[in-house]
């Protein structure tokens, strides 16, 4: 059900859609427009907010084991600024980042997302060759549209988690987030 609305409500979205096509250009193997992108899109539009650009970073996430160096990110970053003259994309290569969670190897994109700090952040959106829309939620979509903010289950440091969300003042911006703080 949340799979659907979703993809209706990202189908609604022109600068969503540019960016989705943009990113399919960059051929990347297993990516995605994830995170705080997908999320605040999905909170504003459940808050009744008008489209507003919410997301510090604007994330693509993908997974090569072939290509994990952080200055492969960097150019794609780059080449991303350069085509958009938007400054605020983020890539990252989910094949090294388990080096800096301190965590052992991701085997995928969702692999990588199922260990991300909240539920309703892992998620991510992309678009095919065929032009439709594919979901990449390890933890489905029932907290991004019941609006909580929950611990994933993978997810063990139980102190960074309760600092990002007080940090990110989610809680201010969409007033009727429900926040577990287990």
């Amino acid at each position: 059900m949340y799979v659907e609305q979703l993809k209706q409500m990202i189908v609604k979205c022109e600068p969503l859609l540019c960016d989705l096509r943009t990113i399919r250009r960059l051929n990347l193997p297993e990516c995605y427009i994830a995170a705080g992108y997908i999320r605040s899109y999905v909170w504003d539009v459940l808050h009744s907010y008008e489209y507003r650009s919410r997301h510090e970073d604007m994330d693509v996430v993908y997974f090569d084991k072939r290509h994990c160096s952080e200055s492969q990110d960097l150019a794609l970053q780059a080449r991303l600024i350069e085509e958009t003259g938007n400054e605020r994309w983020s890539v990252k290569n989910q094949a090294r980042m388990h080096v800096r969670n301190g965590a052992a190897p991701y085997t995928s994109t969702y692999d990588a997302m199922s260990r991300w700090p909240e539920t309703a952040t892992a998620v991510g959106v992309r678009l095919n060759a065929d032009d439709e829309l594919e979901i990449c939620a390890p933890h489905g979509l029932d907290d991004l549209f019941g609006m909580v903010v929950r611990r994933s289950p993978l997810f063990v440091d139980r102190l960074y988690y309760l600092e990002r969300v007080r940090r990110k003042n989610w809680l201010q911006d969409w007033p009727l987030l429900t926040w577990i703080r287990d």
